[in-house]
């Protein structure tokens, strides 16, 4: 049986600056209700309920009013659950899907009409129950307009980054490009990043540092990264909270308004930081 990873804090703070109108959360993830949304056989893990009616809480108290629903791996390739809640709240939400390799054309513009942008692919040492990189599937859903996410391993960016330019899609870096922070700014997968953000067709996510490294709350060593990034393609920067940020077992459980203040920390100019929450989110998911 796989393990019941630990939910969310349950009593986000106000975050110390003002989110923009419009303001958009670019990555989370929704569960259950487990009874009728069963995880998927391999999945290796299951999760409380994430359910939309809370999250809506979550963004009240942080200001924010769209949100980016990526199917989560522990679904597997099934995405009924999206489905289900992009046609319930098409106003809040857009979604990026995990695919079956088989997915007709004619479901993939279904998907399209509810909201879905983006397909996530992950590296190949993240395993075989999600997506992985795939060319054939990545040129299937340019033709409905999708962008590929993808979620890198360790310093493995530095293999993927001509691959994934090579792709006729826009292409969307999860956490930070899963770069091990402790490396600094001067390591291969940081320029092998920056060499892609100058292709003028990748974002980057600020989300998930604790995706980066081991350390807690304020997550230090990801700081530096951050401020380059952001520094380096302001344009097409989005940023993301994680939640419920599973798979913190054993960790800090970091709260959300803390959260969206490190994004202070990151781009302490406002007219940036609003950027990046309101006219990025927009121009890459199409609220």
């Amino acid at each position: 049986m796989p393990k019941l990873t630990q939910g969310p804090d349950p009593h986000p703070k106000k975050p110390k600056f003002k989110a923009p109108p419009g303001a958009c959360d670019s990555h989370i993830h929704l569960f259950g209700p487990a009874a009728k949304y069963p995880f998927a056989p391999d999945s290796p893990y299951i999760a409380h309920d994430a359910l939309p009616e809370t999250f809506f809480g979550l963004q009240d108290k942080l200001g924010m009013s769209t949100a980016v629903i990526v199917s989560p791996g522990g679904y597997g390739r099934n995405y009924s659950l999206l489905a289900d809640v992009l046609t319930k709240y098409p106003e809040r939400f857009r979604g990026i899907a995990l695919l079956r390799d088989d997915t007709p054309s004619s479901e993939i513009g279904q998907l399209t009409r509810l909201g879905v942008r983006g397909m996530r692919m992950m590296s190949h040492t993240r395993g075989q129950h999600v997506p992985n990189y795939s060319k054939e599937i990545a040129a299937r859903v340019h033709e409905h307009g999708w962008h590929i996410q993808f979620y890198p391993h360790g310093t493995d960016i530095v293999e993927y980054a001509d691959k994934l330019l090579a792709l006729p899609n826009p292409v969307v870096l999860d956490h930070f490009a899963a770069i091990p922070a402790a490396g600094g700014v001067d390591q291969p997968a940081v320029k092998a990043v920056l060499k892609m953000l100058d292709s003028g067709r990748v974002w980057l996510k600020l989300s998930g540092p604790m995706r980066c490294t081991d350390e807690n709350f304020p997550y230090p060593s990801v700081t530096p990264l951050a401020r380059l990034f952001s520094k380096h393609a302001p344009e097409r920067m989005v940023w993301g909270s994680d939640w419920p940020h599973v798979n913190l077992d054993g960790r800090e459980m970091p709260n959300d308004g803390d959260l969206l203040d490190l994004l202070g920390e990151w781009v302490p100019e406002a007219a940036l930081r609003n950027r990046i929450l309101t006219q990025n989110a927009k121009a890459l998911y199409g609220f």
